[in-house]
């Protein structure tokens, strides 16, 4: 007869993915992970599989709670407002990133990515949708009038995409929060 889970795995996935958006992959050992997620190396084993595999899990965890906000890209209505909003939201979150853990997706891309396909594959998607999205949104926004009809609604999605992750590394990094306010303020006046 098998035994029933004596630990909630949602909440355990939650806390692994914390503890790796803090620390990173290589540095977070399965020690770490059973003291973290308060069970042991075997249900750790048994309910999620290796190391890599509980961080892809976190991985995918991380992106499911992120969604929201750049699927507000494509509601009907103004999209510009949307776009400006998701920037801000950004740099927001940037300079009050107070642990510097930054975002789990370019950390992964700064870690893993260079040495790990599977890795790298699920960074490009998840970059590709950001652009795409936002390249929707900045074209749906140019043909409703809110943007200049010059403006090249991909060049601007690329840049854009750039922008935001170049904000979380800096937001990572720097005790300044300034420094991301004034970049996403001269980021929005392209869109003007």
């Amino acid at each position: 007869m098998a035994r029933t889970k004596e630990f909630d795995p949602d909440a355990a996935l939650q806390r692994a993915m914390d503890l790796f958006w803090q620390q990173g992959y290589e540095a977070t050992s399965i020690a770490n992970l059973v003291e973290h997620m308060g069970i042991g190396r075997e249900s750790i084993y048994a309910t999620f599989g290796s190391k890599r595999e509980l961080y892809l899990k976190a991985y995918d965890r991380y992106l499911e709670n992120g969604i929201d906000f750049i699927e507000a890209l494509s509601q009907p209505g103004p999209a510009l407002p949307t776009v400006r909003a998701l920037v801000e939201r950004y740099a927001a979150e940037a300079a009050q990133d107070t642990t510097h853990r930054g975002c789990l997706v370019v950390n992964t891309a700064v870690e893993l990515a260079p040495h790990d396909r599977a890795l790298a594959r699920r960074v490009e998607a998840n970059w590709d949708f950001i652009e795409t999205t936002l390249t929707t949104a900045l074209a749906r926004a140019r043909a409703q009038g809110e943007l200049s009809p010059d403006k090249d609604p991909r060049s601007l999605a690329r840049f854009l995409l750039t922008m935001l992750q170049g904000l979380r590394v800096i937001g990572k990094g720097s005790r300044d929060p300034a420094r991301v306010r004034d970049a996403a303020a001269q980021a929005l006046s392209i869109l003007d």
